[in-house]
């Protein structure tokens, strides 16, 4: 339907109700405005109970539902610090990008289903792997005690993670580097910027490279410089860098890239057997990696301008 027709058939309808609502008596009439008047406070006030009920970050992080072995890695990922930096609300629509084994997902999805949010996991194109498929219905499995949780993909050839203009906030966790070794990093930031809402937000973690060295995606390390740049490219408005989850012992110039260091703590190239005569005992006192957390917003007009 083109849109003079639309115009022109919401002109008669709007005659026509018009028609309607003049041959219904006062008594009627008055009757369904204050129901309509008394609904909305009501509806208001339900959100406002579930939002004011929701529990907080601190009790998703320590509730025995989850994962016991996850709690050994708050030190160095911070998990209340940084989702508090983005923003987030409980009553939310948040899309995870690649949430791996679910490490951020067994907050975010507790998180999000108790106060009344919405929680959208992208993950990787499954294609033949078996391996993979094996991991997604692992990580599905897992999810089902959380609710209605969302299930999409962010590939090079995905249509995108979620509908257009639907997520208040778009996280993702250590993984830009693998964007970028496939070739779809820009694809990736478009489809962010897609999903989310006019002033919605994008928060991105990831292993951090000094700036004065060469760019080294494969080795897992990637400049805060090129990811503001490929966030900017996308459309996005820089907002404000964290120290949060930084280390400065990290060098991040390992003999297995960053996956030397833990969780990881690689001793050999991706594909090999473990190297038994490897000393990694000085990779475990580093402790994780040095990691950038970045914080952006898409705009809320047309030209790009923040409103006040």
């Amino acid at each position: 339907m083109g849109i003079e027709t639309m115009k022109y058939t919401a002109s008669i309808l709007a005659l026509l109700m018009a028609g309607t609502l003049a041959a219904c008596s006062a008594e009627t009439t008055d009757s369904a405005d204050n129901t309509a008047a008394d609904s909305a406070p009501a509806q208001e006030t339900m959100d406002t109970e579930t939002t004011a009920q929701a529990p907080t970050l601190e009790e998703i992080v320590s509730s025995d539902q989850r994962p016991a072995e996850y709690a050994a890695r708050d030190q160095y990922r911070n998990p209340v610090e940084t989702l508090e930096f983005f923003g987030i609300e409980p009553d939310m629509t948040v899309v995870e990008v690649w949430p791996g084994g679910g490490w951020y997902a067994h907050i975010l999805a507790p998180y999000l289903e108790q106060g009344g949010g919405d929680y959208i996991a992208a993950g990787f194109e499954i294609g033949d792997s078996e391996r993979a498929r094996q991991s997604f219905e692992s990580f599905q499995s897992a999810m089902s005690e959380y609710g209605d949780v969302d299930f999409t993909v962010l590939s090079a050839n995905a249509d995108g993670v979620a509908p257009e203009g639907s997520a208040d906030m778009v996280l993702t966790f250590r993984n830009v580097h693998n964007w970028m070794s496939g070739g779809f990093a820009d694809k990736a930031f478009e489809d962010f910027y897609a999903a989310l809402k006019p002033g919605g937000t994008l928060g991105v973690v990831e292993h951090r490279l000094p700036e004065d060295r060469a760019e080294d995606a494969e080795g897992g390390y990637v400049k805060e410089s090129a990811v503001i740049a490929m966030a900017e490219a996308a459309g996005f408005q820089f907002v404000e860098a964290s120290e949060i989850n930084a280390n400065p012992a990290d060098t991040a110039d390992h003999p297995f890239g960053v996956w030397t260091l833990p969780p990881n703590s690689r001793s050999s190239n991706y594909g090999e057997d473990p190297d038994p005569e490897f000393d990694g005992s000085k990779y475990l006192e580093i402790g994780e990696s040095d990691r950038m957390t970045l914080k952006f917003s898409k705009p809320v007009t047309a030209d790009g301008a923040m409103l006040e």
